[in-house]
């Protein structure tokens, strides 16, 4: 009986095992199926989504960089066109496209200009014929030094029924705006010289239109029309470029030479900023905004008035503007502007490093002059560059590779004739990416 239960057991046991050993044979196959279809399925998800990814990111980056350049979304028609540009590698011209956007020229640049128009450097400003001159020489791509120097200002075309151009007041360009007229397209070129009545050899581009006049030539004494120049067209104030090295011979009568009783405030300080300043400033010494105080005092109706050849001022008794002598007793020793012809001091010492072209003199007489020595500085060319960079990028330059790019495309603005439309283009592709 133990005999035959044993073998009982045995027969079950073998059977068990053999049984057992089955299972674990199928379990075995199974996993490794298991295991391949996994691997296999990771696979095509991988090659999905990395093609997925691919054909998202170029998409992605069209649509940031007609975001950045025009502040709106773009048409799926317009998306498609630069998304198959930026996969032929043609990126410039990709940015190109976004570019042909009304929004590009009214939101954009409207905003990336108006500050330069106004001491309070306003970018909610309205619309005037420094922005708006600033606007029609991009779109057109005209050489960008011209802004300091050229005789013209763009109006809105004559069939649109805006009120005329005024060297009084705003009404043309509030009237623009107002009826958000299409800036891409219906603002004009016309010789400044036919508006406002200076000669060609005096005007000089935006600096001479009548936003420039209302707000840097209002009183004072014509040195906030350098002042915001520098801040404006070379992203320089005066403190950083302040010297005490230089002769100041060419400062005027109205700065006190010992402010307070102490002579050293006046050594290192007021020189460090007059006297390269000031002769700068005396290229201003014709021009001046004349408006009725009384009944006026935000001079909002006003123009810009030129000493023309033959002209006497009944204070100076010479050509020069009575602002250029206000306060001429303080120091009578001082400078005694006689004309308008202006030196560039800072050729010489510390701000030597803005980069003035060997090519000029570094002097001359009027704007118009002025106005080519600082638009051929390196400095000029660099500051529109990080301007448009902080414009579409919307941060300052941080890192190493924003300074390089900040140097890549300056040299590229200026071999490429200035046009800041291919800086826009070229700063929005670095930053698409971001």
């Amino acid at each position: 009986m133990k005999v035959l239960l044993c073998n009982v057991k045995a027969t079950i046991a073998k059977q068990e095992k053999t049984s057992f050993r089955g299972r674990l044979s199928n379990s075995h196959s199974d996993k490794i199926m298991l295991l391949l279809s996994i691997v296999y399925f990771v696979f095509l998800f991988t090659l999905l989504f990395t093609s997925q990814t691919a054909f998202a990111g170029t998409l992605e980056q069209a649509k940031r960089l007609h975001d950045r350049l025009t502040g709106v979304p773009a048409s799926s028609e317009t998306l498609t066109r630069m998304e198959t540009l930026l996969n032929d590698g043609k990126n410039i011209e990709a940015a190109y496209v976004a570019m042909e956007s009304k929004h590009f020229y009214n939101t954009t640049l409207k905003l990336f200009s108006t500050p330069w128009s106004n001491k309070e450097q306003d970018i909610f400003a309205p619309l005037n014929d420094y922005s708006a001159t600033v606007i029609g020489m991009v779109r057109d791509d005209v050489d960008f030094r011209q802004i300091l120097q050229a005789d013209v200002t763009y109006v809105g075309k004559s069939d649109l029924g805006l009120p005329e151009y005024s060297n009084n007041n705003n009404s043309h360009y509030l009237a623009i705006e107002e009826r958000a007229i299409d800036l891409s397209s219906d603002l004009v070129q016309v010789p400044q010289s036919s508006l406002n009545g200076l000669p060609t050899s005096a005007t000089a581009g935006v600096l001479t239109s009548r936003a420039a006049a209302k707000a840097f030539f209002y009183l004072g004494t014509n040195r906030a029309m350098l002042r915001f120049t520098l801040m404006n067209h070379l992203c320089t104030d005066l403190e950083p470029i302040k010297d005490n090295t230089l002769s100041p011979d060419r400062i005027r009568q109205d700065v006190s030479r010992s402010p307070g009783g102490d002579s050293r405030l006046f050594l290192n300080n007021c020189l460090a900023c007059h006297s390269g300043m000031d002769p700068l400033a005396q290229a201003f010494a014709y021009y001046d905004y004349d408006f009725n105080i009384d009944t006026d005092p935000a001079a909002e109706v006003g123009n810009i008035a030129y000493n023309q050849d033959g002209t006497t001022d009944v204070t100076t008794g010479t050509r020069v503007q009575a602002k250029y002598f206000n306060n001429n007793t303080t120091f009578p020793f001082g400078f005694e502007t006689p004309n308008d012809q202006w030196i560039n001091y800072w050729r010489h010492g510390n701000n030597r490093r803005l980069g003035w072209d060997p090519a000029l003199s570094g002097q001359g007489s009027g704007m118009k002059s002025l106005g080519e020595e600082l638009a051929n500085s390196q400095a000029f060319a660099q500051c529109q560059v990080k301007k448009v960079f902080k414009n579409v990028c919307l941060r300052e330059a941080e890192s190493s590779a924003d300074i390089t790019q900040i140097a890549t495309t300056t040299n590229s603005f200026q071999e490429n004739g200035y046009q800041l439309k291919q800086v826009f283009a070229e700063v929005g592709n670095y930053c698409m990416g971001e």
